[in-house]
């Protein structure tokens, strides 16, 4: 087992990692940036290192920077975490290449999923439905008008390196495609890079359900079953929950055994999250897949009873899965995303945290690097929190949920706890009725 790891992040996602890692008797190194100096991630690791200025580019995202964090510090493994460099290959190869462990997949398979083209007809190759489309990149807006007219409207065009509903336009008509093919490469040259886009047929009014991954290094990969992620606005999730309503346990044992086979097929190892769209008649989709833990794992943590961090330190430290069977789902559980944004705008609202109180009792969990007279930076992502609730129902747990956020006080800045509130108290919410464009009349 690893003595010491080296936490590539900032923020809740660092203090998780902190947490497992001790309850793991490891010590941990934390690096930050001169922005979060004074944060809780610095203060509960064993060690700490200044990588830069505020800036993710010259600090968190700074490859030689972490590298040499981890050589002074002697630790022997590094966790990215989500975002940042989480799903670089590039740095884990530059990790393996300093004897570093990198804890996450193969460089080679981050390199493989991380291009939504090549993933896609990777995966249909291995057995996963994939909705009709562009066999990889789209060269030109005439090969796009081809590919568009053979399919049928709607389309969508994504990024191939992108994600999170950057260089993505939907396109309804003839008319409409050449304009939002430039817009689409433009988006994602300017976000990722990389100008590639491909194209699908668009599902009108599809579900967002993915499956929680873990594979070993000696060929074995399970499910943990899936989350429900429909509720978001402009293709970012606001909450997500485990099990889905539309999902059975007989649905959940085929798709969970086609991800398994799948994934086997190409060597995956450590964690990862298969994303699907599913439509009314629930045929599932592939989408694309992320090679790391996700913002949500806690929820699928609440109903399954495994530390998926620790399991993902443990696999990369040379242990075996040794679940003997798919653990179903006990129970339901709820997270809910709060963020320093307007509630309805979505105007970011970093600053001063002037009050913080979070709720607590049976079934529920926060997981925060936020508190009193803390600061938001205006630097980074505005994830504030992730309240998570868990009970025996999932009536119970909108219940739960509801007087957990009632009880959550953050005063000094605004947060998304007004929108959560009046999504749980929605009939379709509450009902099950909802699908990826449910958030629509909220900003109408």
């Amino acid at each position: 087992m690893f003595k010491k790891v080296l936490v590539a992040n900032r923020g809740e996602i660092a203090l998780r990692v902190i947490c497992a890692c001790k309850e793991l008797g490891i010590k941990t190194v934390a690096v930050f940036s001169e922005a979060d100096r004074n944060s809780l991630h610095v203060s509960f690791a064993d060690e700490a290192v200044c990588i830069g200025p505020a800036k993710s580019a010259e600090s968190y995202l700074k490859v030689p920077s972490v590298i040499s964090a981890a050589e002074i510090t002697n630790a022997d493994a590094i966790h990215p975490g989500y975002g940042f460099l989480s799903e670089n290959a590039y740095f884990a190869e530059v990790c393996e290449a300093c004897h570093i462990k990198f804890i996450g997949p193969p460089p080679n398979v981050i390199r493989l999923m991380g291009d939504k083209a090549r993933a896609l007809a990777v995966m249909s190759k291995a057995g996963l439905p994939v909705l009709p489309g562009s066999s990889g990149i789209v060269p030109s807006v005439e090969a796009a008008n081809e590919i568009a007219g053979s399919i049928g409207y709607p389309v969508i065009i994504k990024a191939s390196a992108g994600g999170g509903g950057r260089g993505m336009r939907i396109v309804r008509s003839r008319e409409e495609l050449g304009t939002a093919f430039a817009t689409a490469q433009h988006e994602a040259d300017l976000a990722f890079g990389v100008a590639d886009v491909y194209i699908e047929r668009y599902v009108e009014r599809p579900r967002h359900i993915e499956f929680q991954v873990m594979g070993d290094n000696f060929g074995k990969v399970i499910h943990f079953g899936e989350r429900e992620c429909s509720i978001q606005r402009r293709h970012q999730k606001l909450l997500e929950e485990s099990p889905s309503t539309a999902i059975s346990d007989a649905i959940r044992h085929e798709m969970g055994a086609k991800v398994e086979s799948a994934l086997s097929s190409i060597g995956y190892a450590n964690a990862g999250t298969v994303e699907f769209l599913m439509d009314e008649a629930r045929n599932f989709y592939f989408m694309e897949m992320n090679t790391r833990i996700q913002v949500e794992h806690p929820v699928t943590e609440m109903v399954t009873g495994v530390d998926l961090v620790k399991l993902q330190i443990l696999i990369a430290g040379g242990s075996r899965l040794h679940f003997d069977d798919h653990l179903k789902p006990r129970g339901h559980a709820i997270e809910c995303r709060i963020n320093a944004e307007d509630p309805f705008t979505h105007i970011p609202s970093p600053g001063r945290v002037a009050s913080f109180n979070v709720p607590g009792g049976i079934g529920v969990r926060v997981d925060t690097a936020a508190h009193t007279e803390c600061t938001i930076s205006p630097h980074y992502d505005s994830l504030i929190a992730k309240l998570i609730v868990h009970a025996n129902s999932r009536p119970e747990a909108i219940r739960k949920m509801e007087r957990s956020l009632e009880m959550f006080v953050i005063e000094g800045i605004k947060t998304t706890i007004p929108l959560h509130q009046r999504i749980m108290r929605d009939a379709d919410f509450a009902a099950g009725r909802f699908d990826t464009r449910f958030m629509e009349r909220y900003a109408e």
